[in-house]
């Protein structure tokens, strides 16, 4: 399959926002990625997104073969996740307006809700990616993240059922898209994600450490990292908990870095209250989001990696910590176990008690070879996960939906 473009679209957060500001994370990561590995396969890609900004061009080009288009629906300013979904039928006609793609790939499911139809009046095939699915109403949150909008668990349902393929990240988020959402399972495409392997690379000798925020310095015992977005279901909570139950002694630096969505407005305020109220006044740092150069850099100077979320689709930090050479203490939860090598490239821990983390946490911390081990293994286990062969993955699988098609 050549040009016209491949079409991936992405209405409420932009490819190119930075991970770990607003409602951006591994999606968008993956979304660029899988963009630029297609385009350098030959295959042109549109990225397709809300605007944001009254100012953004309506086309801009990323990289060679990538592009990204900006469609106005509703305001041209940030917007919660929660509200965005009002101006469907508005990004609906702009994607509408477009002509020429020969495939339509939606990520998260208000793409998928405004690109179905248009792939189905122009004949072509559409493909979802869900990269989280919503738990059902007054479920616990290791079920999914809450659903934003009354739509939302509706439309993954008809996604999941009448896309022409659907492609899940993890073997994990197939079986839900499968059980929870109805997807025909031999409609069902598992595409792990890939690494960037030189960006995200352990620390080499007499390197400088990653400078802490505010002037902090570590000690001895080195910093424990937390990336991602600053909401419930990322677990921050259980992290700072965590690292209460660790012995004054043995006890790191926790650096928390990553930005607070505007559904969760507060969430940063009651997280420095606990850690107020667990006496770590002086233990935890709050970095903000981070780029991509900051946070590979904060991630090969780190002790470990905490990922307490009580949800993934996959992970994709745990990987890039991964790569990294840095051992992962994570939740035993969704695409995390397959991300994470129990007891080979860290741990995964199957409950949510802050004692069971802080007594993992804290034998690791006094058998340093045991950490260096799995620093190493866990570089070799990231090697696995390569962008070029994701790309080489999914043109695969664009090229027999076409043809079938």
């Amino acid at each position: 399959m050549t040009a016209p473009a491949v079409a991936l679209v992405s209405m409420h957060t932009s490819p190119a926002d930075l991970p770990g500001s607003g409602d951006a994370g591994g999606m968008n990561v993956v979304e660029l990625a899988q963009a630029q590995a297609l385009a350098a396969l030959g295959q042109p890609v549109e990225l397709i997104t809300r605007r944001q900004d009254p100012a953004a061009p309506d086309v801009l080009e990323l990289a060679p073969g990538v592009r990204l288009r900006h469609l106005t629906a509703g305001p041209p300013q940030p917007l919660p996740k929660s509200e965005i979904d009002n101006y469907l039928d508005d990004f609906t006609a702009g994607l509408a307006a477009l002509d020429g793609y020969r495939l339509y790939h939606s990520h998260h499911w208000m793409s998928g809700m405004a690109a179905l139809p248009v792939a189905r009046r122009r004949g072509v095939p559409h493909v979802q990616s869900f990269h989280s699915v919503a738990a059902p109403i007054g479920s616990p949150l290791g079920r999914g993240e809450p659903p934003e909008s009354e739509r939302r668990i509706a439309g993954e349902a008809l996604l999941a059922k009448d896309s022409d393929l659907v492609v899940a990240i993890s073997a994990a988020e197939a079986r839900t898209v499968i059980e929870r959402c109805g997807a025909d399972p031999d409609r069902v495409s598992i595409v792990q994600p890939g690494v960037d392997l030189e960006l995200f690379r352990p620390r080499r000798p007499g390197e400088k450490c990653w400078p802490l925020p505010a002037g902090r310095a570590a000690g001895d015992a080195g910093y424990l990292l937390f990336a991602g977005r600053i909401q419930p279901l990322k677990g921050p909570d259980l992290a700072i908990e965590a690292l209460a139950g660790v012995p004054p002694e043995i006890r790191p630096l926790l650096v928390i870095a990553g930005d607070v969505a505007a559904d969760f407005a507060g969430y940063a305020e009651e997280l420095r209250a606990l850690v107020d109220r667990l006496g770590l006044t002086d233990d935890v740092v709050f970095g903000g989001s981070l780029s991509r150069a900051e946070l590979a850099h904060a991630l090969r100077c780190a002790t470990m990696m905490l990922v307490p979320s009580h949800s993934e689709t996959f992970g994709l930090v745990a990987l890039e910590a991964a790569a990294s050479g840095v051992p992962v203490i994570a939740a035993s939860a969704g695409g995390l176990r397959e991300a994470v090598v129990h007891l080979e490239t860290g741990q995964l821990i199957d409950s949510r008690e802050p004692t069971a983390w802080a007594d993992t946490i804290s034998s690791l911390l006094r058998n340093r070879k045991r950490l260096e081990r799995m620093g190493i293994v866990a570089r070799v286990h990231a090697r696995r996960f390569r962008w070029d062969e994701v790309g080489v993955r999914l043109l695969s699988i664009y090229r027999e939906l076409v043809e079938r098609a």
